[in-house]
């Protein structure tokens, strides 16, 4: 074997291995930029256009329910297309059962949006009453979410001035869309019961 042949053949080999990571860092460049459809896919996009199908079905814009130790209520704003679902415990069971058992949900809703503890209270606000996005296209509004008095937008900003970091935000993105799938199953089964 040349000297030539054996110089190639190195060549090549480290092609190989070079292709993957230059693949690699690229899509990592493209990520951290902001330029990709680095897009999580959303987990409650599904559910939320069912919850918003049965509100619709049943001639409602409101439902709550009691979610283990706490309560969950949505309100469903069709003109504006917007879902705003919370999660909370209550000083007082008794009203919050007084407010179900009378299918008084719109009153549920407010009182666990505002006379609720507020350090348990977790609001998501669907605008677009289509899930939570990791980042909202061009133009649209973005999803928000509150969670004991600290709000995180999903808007696709990171770092500098926005003061998170982009494993925060993905972080903190899962994790509401985790919670948010589990609130709306409360919900759907709920109102699937009463129907």
């Amino acid at each position: 074997m040349s000297a030539l042949q054996r110089t190639s053949g190195i060549i090549a080999a480290l092609s190989l291995l070079l292709v993957p990571s230059a693949a690699n860092a690229q899509r990592t460049a493209s990520t951290t930029s902001g330029k990709s459809s680095d897009v999580i896919e959303s987990r409650s996009a599904t559910l939320a256009t069912e919850l918003t199908q049965l509100l619709a079905s049943q001639n409602l814009d409101s439902i709550a329910t009691a979610d283990a130790d706490a309560y969950v209520g949505a309100l469903y704003i069709p003109a504006a297309q917007q879902l705003l679902v919370v999660r909370a415990k209550v000083p007082v069971k008794d009203r919050m059962s007084y407010l179900l058992y009378n299918k008084m949900y719109r009153d549920a809703y407010a009182d666990l949006n505002s006379a609720s503890d507020a350090t348990t209270r977790l609001l998501i606000s669907d605008l677009g009453a289509n899930g939570l996005h990791f980042k909202h296209q061009k133009d649209q509004p973005f999803d928000m979410v509150n969670l004991g008095g600290r709000s995180v937008a999903f808007d696709g900003k990171w770092g500098g001035k926005a003061g998170i970091s982009r494993d925060e935000y993905t972080k903190s993105y899962e994790s509401s869309d985790e919670q948010y799938v589990q609130m709306l199953q409360a919900l759907i089964a709920a109102l699937k019961k009463s129907s």
